[in-house]
């Protein structure tokens, strides 16, 4: 386990993020949260929360689905 933080450059990555994916409002947390999984490396985010989609360059896969 690691505790994601800003890294440097994180507020422009962040301001691309919330225009290119066109949100604002309670949304902005989540794109706070998809700009430090792209920072990061992380490329799959386990969530129940579909808003996720609308981030490129991020993955999320909904742990409570079962596949197969």
């Amino acid at each position: 386990m690691a505790l994601l933080a800003e890294a440097p450059g994180h507020w422009p990555a962040l301001r691309e993020m919330l225009e290119a994916s066109r949100v604002a409002g309670p949304r902005v947390h989540d794109a706070r949260i998809a700009t430090l999984c792209r920072q990061h490396g992380v490329s799959e985010l386990w969530t129940a929360d579909r808003d996720f989609g609308r981030f490129a360059g991020l993955r999320f896969k909904n742990p409570l689905v079962t596949t197969g």
